[in-house]
């Protein structure tokens, strides 16, 4: 079996797994969550759960956006911020790589983005940059572009920021977004510490740009971790998702991440894209894998890959088959 194949099948698993096991807690402060000990899609009875009209096991407008990403970068060979920008307008329009074609839970600043490229402005030129629009809109999405990504890790970084930019332009929220996609890239790599390491090498990368090192070190790396609570900063989901994945598997790295409360499916879905990598299919429990909806989804872009990467995808993927989801487990 390649390797590198195990480890882009576990992060898209585990990123879309990760969204939506958190979603029926978003929005709630840690210390209301309910016992989540034996976490399932299913949430402990008489708990109100958020969305409450999304049925569980359904991911949110992280993995759909997420899922755009992996579509847009299959069928254009590389990052294109048009063509990414077009279905994100899709998404938010039609519901395109939305569970039931449903698109919910949709960013106030991701939102003003879209609707702008959907009035005929350039996707690059639709990112807010103010200090108070760092939200993690662009950091949930971003991870498929570090399993996909075949150049330099300098290229890496770029097409990160570019997309970043789409809807989120403030250096803070593109350097979150390289930090992360270098931390995905050494994680295929098996590399240990794979965080501290990506933060060495996004420092050598911005040796030349004082504005971007200064600003990684003062307000991504410089942060006091004691406050990371699961928030929508863009920072502080950065932070939270890395503590949750210094549990030792998968399904202790995504109970972490919720119990973190707040923005519970992006911190999830981070921390799970992550941890799936790790610890691949296998590691995912098979309860939540059989759980997920949307297969129909997802399947046609893993059948994809896997042929990428000389895999027998018609006999090993299909979206009714629990002969796979068996086989992973």
């Amino acid at each position: 079996m390649n390797k590198r194949w195990e480890r882009i099948e576990g992060g898209l698993w585990g990123m879309l797994i990760g969204d939506a096991l958190g979603v029926p807690f978003e929005f709630c402060h840690h210390a209301s969550l309910p016992d989540i000990g034996i976490l399932n899609h299913e949430v402990p009875p008489g708990y109100f759960k958020s969305h409450p009209a999304v049925p569980v096991g359904t991911w949110s407008d992280d993995g759909a956006q997420a899922l755009c990403m992996v579509a847009s970068l299959l069928d254009c060979g590389q990052f294109d911020p048009d063509d990414f920008g077009r279905r994100l307008v899709k998404w938010y329009s039609e519901g395109y790589m939305a569970v039931d074609g449903f698109a919910f839970d949709v960013g106030n600043q991701t939102s003003q983005s879209i609707c702008a490229m959907r009035n005929g402005k350039a996707p690059l030129a639709c990112g807010l940059s103010g200090e108070y629009h760092n939200g993690n809109g662009s950091l949930m999405r971003v991870l498929p572009l570090a399993l996909l990504h075949n150049g330099s890790e300098e290229d890496l970084v770029r097409k990160a920021h570019l997309q970043s930019c789409v809807t989120h332009a403030h250096p803070r929220s593109q350097i979150c977004c390289a930090l992360y996609c270098i931390w995905a890239r050494l994680e295929m790599e098996g590399l240990p510490h794979a965080f501290d390491e990506a933060a060495k090498r996004l420092r050598r990368h911005y040796e030349g740009d004082p504005a971007f090192l200064n600003e990684l070190e003062t307000k991504v790396l410089d942060y006091d971790h004691n406050r990371c609570y699961g928030g929508s900063y863009v920072v502080d989901t950065l932070h939270s998702a890395r503590i949750a994945c210094g549990e030792r598997s998968y399904e202790d790295a995504i109970r972490r991440a919720i119990r973190f409360g707040n923005d519970t499916d992006t911190t999830a879905c981070l921390a799970g894209g992550i941890a799936g990598i790790r610890h691949k299919v296998a590691g995912i429990p098979y309860r939540w894998k059989s759980q997920l909806r949307g297969l129909s989804l997802l399947f046609p872009l893993l059948q994809k890959i896997c042929m990428l990467h000389g895999q027998n995808a018609t006999q090993d993927l299909h979206p009714e088959s629990p002969a796979y989801l068996r086989a992973s487990a």
